[in-house]
Parts: structure tokens; C-alpha cells; sequence
């Protein structure tokens, strides 16, 4: 599989020519099925728009392209480039992460058991003196380093809903109610 780390150095200083920040560049699947997520968001906003993302897409392709043509490829094999915003249940990367959602229910994988415990799941304190505080459910607040944190994320609730309402339902599917009506029975409005 490819560098991350490089992959990362490659594309982050496109995110900041758009004015974005990169918030994840990950690689998964297999051979045949290799996909690789990019992950960014406007500081401002915290999302990015369908016209954000092919943006952001181009220019990351230009990039690749580029190095291919100099027998530089950076991923040596076929895959997929899928650019997004983080969305609701975002991924937690970044330190300021944790204090920006502070307040917000997540789930924190860590890398190694801490008080017999390899998950947390509870709701984000902060950030203090670079140490991340998590009121875990049914026991305590707990402090750990970002270098403890495997992966964590956002944990999907009416809290965070009102917090990540979208900045414009542009591109979004529109909505046709079904009928449910029995066979040979029409609805109208006024039975809805």
C-alpha cells in the first residue's frame, strides 16, 4: 500500500491553496478495489460543497497525473480517489478535534488496554495541556494523549444533528413520499 505519510504531504498543500483543511487521507481495500478517501473541510463551515470536493479532486488528480508522467507515481497501483467532507459523524484526527467537539458524544479506539478499557465511549471534555478528557459512560472522565488515540469518531445523536445542519440542501436527493395506501385506494393529501 501507499505512504500515507507522503500521500499526505502531497495533498494537504492543495487543501490549503483552496482554503481547506485536510482532516483525513486514508487508503483501504484490496487489490482491484483499492480506494483512496481524502477527507477535508472549510475552517469556517467545518463542510465542504459538491463543487468544494471536485475542486479539491482536480487538483489532487493534476498532482498524481503529474508524478506519473515523471515515473514518480505515489500509488503504484489502480484506484479509486474519493473526495468528501467529513460528515456528521466525522472522524477525530486532529487534536483541536477534541476540544472543537467538546461537548459531543464520540468513540475513542485506543492503541494500547488503559484500565482494562480499549474503547472509550463517552462525551468529549476537551483538550487540556495537550491531553484529551472523555466522560466515560458508566465510569469516569478520562485523560489520554492523542499518540493513545487509534482512531475515533463522532457518535451519531440529535446534539450533533443540530450542530452539523448542512449549509444548503443543493445536490441533495429531493424526497417523494410513498403511498402506503391499501391496493385500489388512492391517498390524498387530506388522508396524509
Amino acid at each position: 500500500m501507499a505512504d500515507i505519510a507522503r500521500l499526505t504531504a502531497l495533498i494537504e498543500p492543495e487543501a490549503k491553496a483552496l482554503g481547506f483543511d485536510l482532516v483525513r487521507v486514508k487508503m483501504f481495500g484490496g487489490a482491484g478495489d483499492l480506494t483512496l478517501q481524502v477527507m477535508a473541510e472549510r475552517p469556517t463551515t467545518r463542510q465542504l460543497t459538491i463543487d468544494d470536493c471536485a475542486a479539491l479532486s482536480r487538483r489532487i488528480s493534476d498532482v498524481f497525473d503529474a508524478l506519473e508522467e515523471a515515473g514518480r507515481d505515489p500509488i503504484d497501483e489502480a484506484y479509486r480517489l474519493e473526495v468528501s467532507s467529513p460528515g456528521i459523524d466525522r472522524p477525530l484526527t486532529r487534536l483541536n478535534d477534541f476540544e472543537d467537539w467538546k461537548g459531543h458524544e464520540a468513540r475513542i479506539h485506543l492503541t494500547a488496554p488503559i484500565e482494562n478499557r480499549k474503547q472509550l465511549t463517552g462525551v468529549l471534555v476537551g483538550v487540556t495541556d495537550d491531553r484529551i478528557a472523555i466522560d466515560v459512560k458508566k465510569h469516569a472522565v478520562m485523560t489520554i494523549g492523542i499518540d493513545q488515540v487509534a482512531d475515533a469518531k463522532l457518535l451519531f445523536t440529535d446534539k450533533l444533528l443540530a450542530a452539523t445542519r448542512p449549509l444548503s440542501p443543493e445536490g441533495a436527493d429531493e424526497f417523494e413520499p410513498e403511498n402506503d395506501a391499501p391496493e385500489g385506494v388512492e391517498m390524498t393529501e387530506e388522508q396524509d
